[in-house]
């Protein structure tokens, strides 16, 4: 039997000793780097090679170039049946796997290779990330949406007639219940703008009907555990900048600021989180997953957005903060409740410590889209590594680097590589990640200059060129197959 653990150094500790493989199966390592540094006997099994191959933990195993991807779950599937990762498991006799997105099928083939799934089932995620189901959760938990109405629309007068019964206006978001949020959120205020999304719209059979209000976004990250519900800090949201991406409400990044919200927002968060985690738990649900809220600008309230049942985009900020290094990364309380072992922890006390702004560092990210509408070959692009911003506004090459710690200065920053050379820049394809200290936001929630000055020096180290029209056909054919699909 095997000794319980009691707090933070005998959970350290059992993970640093860990004998058990733990693999984690996605397109990128980017939602989990550093975890490696935590976890003994930690792979990244990936589709695309962010490090050229310069990475100690990564198995990027090789594949046909012209394989369409429609989905992270295929690309999740598609490695753990590849013959390379196979043999790579079974050399060392199985383990634990981990994913961003994975489904049934995903559980079926971890049943073949000996894996045990360290995320609850497949099924219960996907209900959970029903925007609409969200929406009804948050209710019964006391975590309030913005004002809205659920329903079926069957067009505009339909889409009128609900808004108007809950009091909410014409000027409306409407919201699908699966989606990427750039693409499935829906600004109506007229007839006219209704008819571009129609289609889309009448199609689902319930949707979530909003009062349009003006708002700042945030996220915050969380884990339901056997102790109770383990809360990360609030970090601001960059959404819908046109210099990072060609998508309206679409995320482009964020921030690790103790000061970037009043403390009456955060502390609301914190609480809203807490109970949503609580409500979870009592559906069966443990593990990681993520918050988004909408702080509306006009009436002093929060909202909640969405929730994701997972690991996310802002993972990587939350699990390589200070207070992170300080007690240890919230992967690592998902992992052990999925670990064969007894625990105990004052989630309350760490809750406390959390919530200190005196324990959080400043930090933030930028994902870095192509954003022209337009298809080209990629002739050079930047490595993975640390950088230089230097004074004329261009970026210098400092050194390999795996994730951002090295990054000291707010001269300086760490950028992972996600379209390579080879590859194609499309309409919002994702360039890669740069993530650097300090603000890349003005105070009232703008790109600030520094964020730009960045973005203008990761845009000018690629370099694409346009293809004949017989050759853009193609690849057009192609993204539209996979239906403009994102490694994020």
């Amino acid at each position: 039997m095997k000794k319980k653990l009691s707090g933070l150094s005998d959970i350290r500790r059992y993970f640093h000793r860990n004998d058990t493989p733990y693999w984690f199966v996605s397109a990128t390592p980017f939602n989990l780097l550093g975890i490696d540094e935590w976890v003994r006997r930690w792979s990244y099994v990936n589709l695309i090679d962010c490090f050229d191959g310069h990475h100690p933990r990564a198995l990027v195993p090789p594949r046909d170039q012209d394989r369409v991807f429609e989905s992270i779950e295929e690309i999740t599937n598609y490695l753990l049946r590849h013959k390379q990762v196979v043999d790579g498991i079974e050399a060392n006799g199985g383990g634990k796997a981990v994913f961003l997105f994975f489904d049934e099928e995903t559980e079926s083939i971890c049943d073949e290779l000996g894996l045990q799934v360290c995320f609850p089932k497949a099924k219960l995620r996907q209900e959970i990330d029903n925007k609409v189901v969200t929406t009804r959760i948050g209710n019964e938990a006391g975590v309030p949406s913005v004002p809205n109405t659920l329903g079926k629309v069957t067009g505009y007068e339909s889409l009128v007639a609900m808004a108007k019964k809950a009091g909410i206006g014409t000027d409306l978001v409407v919201q699908t219940a699966f989606g990427d949020s750039g693409h499935t959120t829906f600004f109506i205020a007229s007839e006219q703008d209704y008819a571009k999304y129609a289609e889309e719209i009448e199609a689902e059979p319930e949707v979530k009907v909003m009062k349009r209000i003006r708002c700042k976004g945030a996220a915050l990250e969380a884990c339901v555990t056997q102790q109770g519900t383990i809360v990360g800090p609030l970090m601001t949201e960059l959404v819908g900048f046109e210099e990072l991406t060609p998508y309206r409400g679409g995320w482009c990044g964020n921030e690790v600021n103790a000061e970037a919200f009043p403390l009456k927002v955060r502390e609301q968060a914190r609480d809203y989180t807490f109970k949503f985690g609580e409500a979870l738990r009592k559906r069966g649900y443990r593990g990681y997953f993520e918050v988004d809220y909408l702080t509306d600008l006009d009436a002093d309230e929060l909202y909640l957005g969405e929730v994701n049942p997972r690991v996310t985009g802002a993972s990587s900020m939350t699990n390589l903060a200070a207070f992170a290094h300080a007690d240890a990364p919230l992967f690592l309380f998902h992992l052990l409740e999925f670990a064969d072992v007894e625990f105990e922890l004052d989630v309350q006390d760490l809750n406390r410590r959390w919530s200190d702004p005196e324990n959080i560092d400043d930090w933030g990210q930028l994902v870095i889209k192509f954003t022209k509408d337009e298809i080209q070959h990629v002739k050079k692009a930047p490595a993975s590594g640390i950088y230089e911003l230097m004074p004329d506004g261009s970026l210098q090459y400092v050194r390999m680097q795996t994730h951002r710690r090295t990054a000291e200065r707010e001269n300086r920053a760490f950028f992972l590589r996600i379209v390579g050379e080879g590859d194609y820049f499309y309409e919002g394809a994702d360039l890669g990640i740069l993530v650097s200290r300090g603000r890349l936001m003005t105070e009232d929630f703008q790109l600030n200059e520094r964020g730009r000055a960045w973005t203008r020096g990761i845009r000018a180290l690629y370099h694409g060129e346009p293809l004949v029209k017989t050759q853009a056909e193609q690849v057009a054919s192609r993204i539209a197959d996979a239906g403009g699909f994102k490694m994020l």
